[in-house]
């Protein structure tokens, strides 16, 4: 398959113990070509041992809040979501390079903002690096609006935080 076509076979489900090693390339995949030119290698150093190990990941799974698209055995994305405060926040979304542009990353966003929305949450947040223009657009496509800007430090970009209202009563 190349970039930019949607197959039938991917199919959008609630990570189980063996997606593991999956999820885990997933974020090995995709964090240097995302985070290198914006944030440096070091950044994506430090990210990859922090969020994406076996011990950052499994009480993901376990607990419900991993979703992952699949195609067969193989894990081409995930999305982790979690309370923060009184909001949910996506706190990982990430689609496979050589997926990235055939829907999926919309597929598993849909699914997040949904269960969500079915869970009771009134809103939905989460945190983009300052510079990652895909990530800006994709998320103001899904009526995510700006609402805070997070310093960081130390020459990381800024971290830029939206909101999607879910229900009216936010």
């Amino acid at each position: 398959m190349t970039a930019g076509q949607v197959s039938a076979e991917i199919v959008i489900r609630e990570a189980v113990g063996d997606d593991l090693r999956g999820v885990m390339e997933v974020g090995r995949q995709t964090w240097p070509i995302t985070y290198g030119p914006i944030a440096g290698d070091d950044y994506v150093a430090m990210g990859l041992a922090k969020w994406w190990t076996a011990d950052a990941t499994i009480p993901a799974i376990r607990s419900g809040r991993a979703t992952v698209a699949a195609i067969g055995d193989e894990i081409i994305g995930v999305s982790v979501v979690g309370p923060l405060g009184d909001e949910i926040a996506l706190w990982k979304l990430y689609v496979l390079p050589v997926h990235q542009g055939s829907g999926v990353g919309s597929r598993l966003l849909r699914t997040a903002i949904d269960r969500a929305t079915d869970d009771g949450w009134k809103s939905m947040v989460l945190s983009y690096l300052d510079g990652n223009v895909n990530a800006a657009g994709f998320y103001a496509h899904f009526g995510f609006e700006f609402y805070d800007r997070e310093t960081a430090g130390s020459g990381v970009p800024d971290s830029i935080w939206v909101r999607r209202v879910l229900r009216g009563d936010a």
